[in-house]
């Protein structure tokens, strides 16, 4: 079964353009440097509320990915517009996507 990460987090409105374009170099960094990685979709809640969800193929793959943190440029500088992170939780998918 995959292994769901799921992530609420607040940017400022003003920021919102500059995370946007942020995305498709982390998700770049994510694909090349992260083992099992499998995709992950970006989810605008309102102005400065944002929902990531990444699917991982395994437990131990998102743990590994966790450790290794922003280590690419990409992430890095995704990450750092990020004012603060609500909430950060994994899951299991129980059932395929598009299901």
């Amino acid at each position: 079964m995959t292994t769901v990460e799921i992530t609420r987090f607040r940017v400022s409105a003003a920021r919102a353009d500059a995370l946007l374009a942020a995305r498709p170099a982390m998700l770049r960094d994510f694909q090349a440097d992260r083992t099992g990685f499998l995709g992950a979709r970006l989810i605008r809640l309102n102005d400065d509320e944002w929902l990531d969800i990444v699917d991982w193929r395994s437990p131990e793959d998102f743990a590994e990915s966790r450790r290794r943190g922003g280590n690419r440029p990409g992430i890095q500088a995704f990450f750092e517009l990020i004012d603060e992170v609500v909430s950060a939780e994994e899951g299991t998918a129980t059932e395929p996507e598009g299901a």
